[in-house]
């Protein structure tokens, strides 16, 4: 059984990426939901990332989605982060949002769009290099929606090509990091589906290109802790985007669909060493119907529960039943720390922290909700559009 100092310690130094564009206006693909309070610049969404992490003392870096997030000088923004315990962390490429884009960007017929999109890449990375950020982040709507649209093997060349150029303008202490979706807003193939077709890319590229594990993007029924083991042992796990899915990717708060699958990933992640490894964890959420901050809070919670109970498995006495092939007994070990309530154990380390044990009463009863909303009255609230 693992100590509880030791799992303390763990789960101390556990940090948890928050998206920029949580804090903006989001909603479905028929109507975006406006709310008071909302920041109306990226600044202003630095200013509601530092509450999660007063709160939490668990989330102090903040991912950028450019152009969502653009500024003129983002050295300065870096140093507005610092001024509120924060750093900029990932840095999100936007291929999909260009009219040009509508066959495709790195991966389009043509290649004057493709040499666009490839600026656009090119120009994150030197924003990297201005904010010192680590991680570039790509994912790509690229696919087709009829059979014989486009050459499907020629994609994948056009695709190489680019991931080529990027990697080689990254800095030696960058990486990029490569996302997989199985499916839209292409529907007959999309040019990077899977977590094989990530990896297959990335090996050919280097060490410094990894592959992303958004728990959204998957078909029903795939099981995300193999692919998390698989990724872990090959040192190609760069990064997750921790949501939750019911039905496609429905981007809701992390462990609101499935716990217990959040709970079987983060054991894969501690027994694979993940914990401790260059992996980033990240929020990738879009709250439509619910209050921004607090729905961020209670992710970054569910994500430390999650990760408290999988330090819990009794590694031990599961290792011993696997060996006898005692089914029941190793399922029983895995369910027991599954079933363990952890929240005292979560409110000590924050109170050991010097913070509240209940960051969602604590946030309530800090009155910025109330404080922003009178105060971001005019301009234009962030958010993607629609």
């Amino acid at each position: 059984m693992t100590e509880p100092a030791t799992v303390k310690a763990a789960l101390t130094s556990q940090s948890i990426e928050t998206p920029s564009w949580a804090y903006g206006n989001s909603g479905t693909r028929f109507k975006v939901f406006a709310r008071p309070g909302v920041p109306r610049t990226p600044q202003e969404k630095l200013d509601d990332a530092a509450k999660v992490h007063e709160f939490t003392g668990a989330a102090p870096t903040v991912a950028l989605h450019i152009p969502w997030d653009t500024v003129d000088d983002y050295a300065a923004l870096a140093a507005h982060a610092r001024d509120r315990g924060l750093t900029l962390g990932t840095v999100n490429a936007n291929t999909f949002q260009d009219d040009d884009f509508r066959l495709g960007s790195v991966c389009h017929p043509d290649p004057a769009v493709r040499r666009k999109a490839l600026d656009h890449l090119l120009a994150c990375v030197d924003i990297m290099d201005a904010t010192g950020s680590r991680d570039l982040k790509l994912w790509f709507a690229d696919g087709t929606n009829y059979p014989g649209q486009d050459d499907v093997r020629e994609r994948q060349y056009r695709l190489a090509e680019a991931l080529a150029a990027v990697y080689e303008r990254l800095g030696d202490d960058q990486r990029m990091l490569l996302e997989y979706k199985l499916f839209e807003p292409a529907f007959y193939t999309t040019d990077v589906p899977d977590w094989g077709t990530a990896y297959a890319h990335c090996l050919k590229l280097g060490p410094r290109a990894q592959v992303v594990v958004d728990t959204g993007h998957h078909a029903p029924g795939t099981n995300i802790e193999f692919i998390v083991a698989t990724l872990l042992r090959e040192g190609r796990l760069g990064a997750f985007d921790f949501n939750s899915r019911f039905y496609a990717d429905d981007d809701l708060m992390v462990g609101a669909a499935d716990p217990f699958q959040l709970f079987r990933i983060m054991y894969e992640v501690v027994r694979g060493g993940g914990l401790t490894a260059d992996v980033a964890f990240m929020l990738d959420q879009c709250h439509n119907i619910e209050e921004k901050i607090p729905a961020i809070i209670r992710s970054v919670m569910n994500v430390q529960e999650a990760t408290a109970k999988a330090l819990l498995v009794d590694r031990e006495a599961l290792a011993t039943a696997q060996r006898t092939g005692d089914v029941l007994e190793a399922n029983a070990v895995l369910m027991d720390a599954y079933n363990t309530d952890v929240r005292p154990l979560l409110a000590e380390v924050r109170e050991e922290q010097g913070l509240d044990g209940d960051p969602m009463a604590a946030y309530r009863r800090s009155g910025w909700a109330t404080k922003t909303a009178e105060e971001r009255i005019g301009g234009q609230q962030a958010g993607w559009g629609a």
